[in-house]
């Protein structure tokens, strides 16, 4: 039997001339998809990858009816061919292909876990309380927005209908499915509640009542650090799934992750948080990237700056509608304020005399410039919420000083000033509450203020600067020479403390010689200063390719065959840990066998005569050995990893308690491997050296053992500390940071402290700010305290590919 909807389209794509590939990246329907069509494996679809490829193939009328009707039997032609204007009916929500099996249990277990996390959020942020502020909106400026026709998808000569695009916080999910084409662009000045409206679309279309059709999941992505130039979209959606969700990892029959066939199936619907926190350089050609897709998505920005974008682009955002959020009423205030006040309510339920009254009675007036300067900058929830902070929860502060024009003769005025008593505010002396581990505690508003300024400034390395505060890019914030000295004293250290534990132990059990303490203490310095020096060039190396910083571990180490299946990784990817294992190993080795040989010329052990042959003889066995065995260990570790099976999604502090686990696990398998690994393959070494080397090369067995000690010990340490997220984590962000007075001590309990506080915010696995003003602010006054980086941090910043945030 022929394949006769695979035939077709196959025909039509070479009339075109185009291969599969090129057809994907026209149409935007992924290449995979393309294939099972055309040879008969895809027997359900949806009408929208079917319109995609009519459109790029340029199919005429006739034969895109003759397309659908041949796939999908009685299905009605695509959307455009109506003579008539769209109906009110939405399109429904639904993905690319059917998800069956594996791929829809992963979107529904998704759906479950970002509705739980955005619903905590919200809590968190406490937007019902007292009830949420009224967030509205209306149609944006038409020069901000594509055509009427474009959006409603229709058919040329066809008559648009109206779009109503007014409406509040509880009518967005109505306003996104009244557009057919699934885009919407959310504008709105800063702090106006863009990402408030962002999480309320986001659980009111997870709650919405349940369709024949799967509905795409909805995810919140920041983008505020994409970088367009060097990331595709795709990528840095897979990306933020991989590591928000770190169970995505998982591999489908094919080979690729959940997360990436959830994407290419397109049952994710992004919610793009932040366009206006891309670097000015960037929003034009992250629109022009979002342009050459036709994926349905919600995106966020402020006005102006996506006015700036469009106009550098010469096209909005196209296919989509575009609202804008307006600014909170006297009323709103008025309805809203009062109700945070809960002192004023009499011992009899009678109201009091308020801290708010005298406020909102000459903001009613607006009888003076100080009232409507106030009320300008009350009409965003942001503001609002500082206010209440300042104002309203804590004893003895009178709102009314905000009308003193003195103090405050503009806007921008205001607004620092409400900025600046935030962090003070929520830092007052307060009785602990015992939450769980990371009890809040009492802090010092001025070092908390300090600690969190120093947060903000790191946040302002590299070249765009970023908003997403992960525990494991902390170390980035100290110079590269710096990182490169911590690396060098850190393996250094681990290597020495190995050579005197296994040299003692050797004393003990196996030397038939006599301890000297002098000859072992400059073994283990002559081992710290050689495998510290290769560790650091080694780190040097990375910093200077611009390779980031190590990012945490996805995968863990299964021994099943369960999860060896579900998590296999590319053959290249254990090809690529066996080079790099070979590399350090090979130096590590070389390194090792020199300290070796100066111990014993110091100890006058060999004469002159030999003591070319030995070195010599030394690096031959002990360079290939160390390399061998470490390049071994290493594609070990990558045959045996699996994703790491975490149910719900990831949070900063349980996906730091996940890698600590991780790298103790790693530690465990390398030392035993690589101490074998030492005594084994050095056997095999010298013995297939036997016949090239002109002098005798003996290899004790209980020698072998102790030198693969040396290097599973030492070698294992030092890869877990220097050269994992953890390790870095505990080394730099736990020690070095604290030592140098930047962060606390228990930098842990801060940063949980913090997001309880309000002053932070979790968006998956990692931290960031409040809102970008704040962060903004802190950073501004951590530098104006004379804390800012020096000269000499900018250069060592420019050397490891960084250079000073460009805002």
């Amino acid at each position: 039997m022929t394949n006769e909807p695979g035939t077709f389209l196959r025909q039509l794509r070479r009339r075109a001339r185009l291969t599969q590939e090129q057809l994907a990246e026209r149409s935007q329907v992924s290449v995979s998809t393309i294939r099972r069509l055309e040879t008969g494996k895809s027997t359900d679809h949806r009408l929208r990858t079917l319109h995609l490829l009519a459109e790029a193939l340029e199919a005429d009328a006739e034969e895109r009816h003759r397309l659908t009707a041949i796939f999908d039997g009685e299905q009605p032609g695509p959307v455009g061919r109506q003579e008539e204007p769209v109906q009110t009916a939405p399109l429904p929500l639904a993905p690319a292909e059917p998800a069956t099996g594996a791929l829809s249990d992963a979107a529904a277990s998704l759906a479950r876990e970002v509705g739980r996390r955005w619903q905590r959020e919200e809590r968190h942020r406490r937007v019902h309380d007292p009830f949420p502020l009224p967030v509205r909106y209306q149609p944006a400026p038409a020069d901000l927005m594509d055509r009427p026709e474009n959006i409603q998808r229709l058919r040329p000569g066809a008559v648009p209908r109206d779009l109503d695009l007014s409406g509040e916080l509880r009518s967005v999910v109505g306003t996104y499915r009244s557009v057919e084409s699934r885009r919407l662009v959310v504008l709105g000045r800063a702090g106006s509640g863009k990402s408030v409206l962002a999480i309320k679309f986001v659980l009111d279309l997870l709650a919405a009542p349940a369709s024949s059709v799967p509905v795409p999941v909805p995810v919140i992505f920041s983008i505020g650090s994409w970088d367009p130039l060097t990331t595709t979209l795709r990528d840095i959606l897979v990306n933020r799934l991989l590591r928000d969700h770190p169970h995505l990892a998982h591999r489908t029959t094919d080979g690729a992750t959940l997360a990436g066939a959830l994407v290419d199936a397109d049952l994710i619907l992004p919610v793009l948080d932040g366009f206006d926190e891309l670097a000015e350089a960037l929003r034009g050609p992250a629109l022009e990237a979002l342009n050459a897709t036709s994926l349905p998505l919600v995106l966020t920005s402020r006005r102006d700056e996506y006015a700036q974008a469009v106009r550098q682009v010469h096209a909005p955002l196209v296919w989509a509608a575009c609202i804008e959020l307006t600014d909170l009423t006297v009323e709103d205030l008025a309805a809203y304020l009062p109700r945070t006040d809960r002192l004023s309510v009499s011992s009899g339920g009678r109201h009091g005399a308020g801290v708010w009254d005298a406020v909102l009675e000459r903001l009613r007036v607006r009888d003076t410039p100080a009232s409507v300067r106030l009320g300008q900058v009350l009409g965003t929830p942001l503001m609002v919420t500082l206010t209440r902070t300042m104002y309203g929860e804590a004893p003895g502060k009178d709102p009314s000083e905000l009308f003193d024009t003195t103090r405050f003769p503009t806007e921008r005025h205001l607004e620092e000033h409400l900025l600046a008593g935030f962090v003070p505010a929520l830092y007052r002396h307060r009785a602990p509450e015992p939450v769980d581990a990371y009890g809040q505690v009492n802090r010092d508003a001025g070092q908390a203020e300090r600690w969190l300024g120093y947060l903000a400034h790191s946040l302002t390395r590299g070249p765009y600067g970023r908003q997403d505060l992960a525990w494991w890019r902390l170390g980035e914030s100290v110079r590269v020479s710096t990182r490169i000295l911590h690396t060098v004293l850190l393996s250094g250290l681990c290597m020495a403390a190995a050579t005197w534990l296994v040299e003692l132990f050797g004393y003990a059990f196996l030397y038939t010689r006599e301890l000297e303490p002098t000859t072992l203490l400059l073994q283990g310095a002559l081992a710290a200063l050689l495998s510290g020096l290769a560790f650091g060039l080694v780190h040097g190396a990375l910093a200077l390719s611009g390779r980031p910083a190590a990012l945490p571990a996805r995968v863990g180490l299964g021994f099943s065959a369960t999860d060896r299946r579900v998590g296999r990784r590319p053959v290249r990817h254990a090809l690529t840990r066996f080079a790099a294992g070979l590399l350090a190993g090979s130096v590590l080795g070389i390194g090792y066998s020199w300290a070796d040989f100066l111990v014993r010329m110091l100890d006058d052990q060999f004469p002159d005569a030999e003591s070319s042959s030995v070195v010599t003889s030394n690096m031959l066995v002990l360079g290939p050995t160390f390399g061998l065995t470490a390049g071994l260990a290493f594609g070990l570790l990558a045959a045996f990893e699996a994703p790491m099976d975490i149910a719900a999604a990831a949070t900063p502090m349980r996906l730091l308690s996940v890698n600590r686990a991780t790298a103790v696990r790693q530690l465990l398998v390398l030392v035993p491997a690589i101490t074998l690994g030492c005594a084994l393959g050095g056997y095999v070494v010298v013995r297939l050296l036997q016949q090239v080397l002109s002098w005798a090369v003996i290899w004790p067995l209980e020698w072998a053992l102790l030198v693969g000690a040396v290097g599973g010990l030492g070698g294992a340490t030092s890869y877990v500390l220097a050269f994992t997220a953890w390790g870095q984590w505990v080394t730099v962000a736990r020690i070095w940071l604290p030592l140098t007075r930047r962060l606390p001590w228990d930098t842990v309990a801060f940063l949980e402290d913090a997001y309880r506080r309000g002053v932070l915010r979790q968006t998956g696995a990692v931290y960031q700010f409040r809102h970008i003003r704040l962060q903004r602010h802190l950073a501004q006054s951590y530098r104006g305290a004379g804390h800012g980086r020096t000269a000499a941090e900018d250069e060592g910043s420019r050397a490891g590919g960084s250079a000073p945030a460009g805002r």
